[in-house]
C-alpha cells in the first residue's frame, strides 16, 4: 500500500462567508493538533487544464502589516523554491531582487 501524507485547512466562516478562524494540521510534519494561521496562499497545478487553481484566504484579525510581511516571506519562498524546481539562478536571484524591492516600498526594510 502506498504512503499518503494529509494536510488538513479548516476555515471557520462568519454569516457573512468571510473567513474568522483559520486552522491547519499535518502529521507528518508535527503539527498534531489544530495550529492557528491568520492567512494562507494554496496554488495547485492542474495539468489537464495546463492552469493553476489557486485559494487565497485570510481571517477578519490579519494585519495589514502582518499581511506585508506574510507576502514579502511568501516572494523569498517562491524564488527559492522556484531555483530548487528548476535549476534557474538567474530568475531566483531576479525574483529576490523584486522582494528586496517589495520590502523597501512596503516599509519592510530598517
Amino acid at each position: 500500500m502506498p504512503n499518503t501524507s494529509d494536510i488538513q485547512l479548516k476555515v471557520l466562516l462568519d454569516d457573512q462567508k468571510v473567513p474568522e478562524k483559520i486552522s491547519w494540521i499535518a502529521k507528518d510534519s508535527g503539527v498534531d493538533e489544530d495550529r492557528a494561521c491568520n492567512a494562507f496562499l494554496l496554488s495547485i497545478w492542474d495539468p489537464k487544464e495546463n492552469n493553476t487553481l489557486r485559494i487565497d484566504l485570510w481571517t477578519k484579525d490579519m494585519l495589514v502589516d502582518d499581511m506585508k510581511q506574510f507576502y514579502h516571506q511568501t516572494l523569498i519562498t517562491m524564488a527559492e523554491t522556484f531555483e530548487r524546481a528548476t535549476g534557474e539562478t538567474r530568475m531566483k536571484e531576479q525574483m529576490l531582487d523584486f522582494a528586496d524591492y517589495f520590502a523597501e516600498k512596503m516599509g519592510l526594510k530598517e
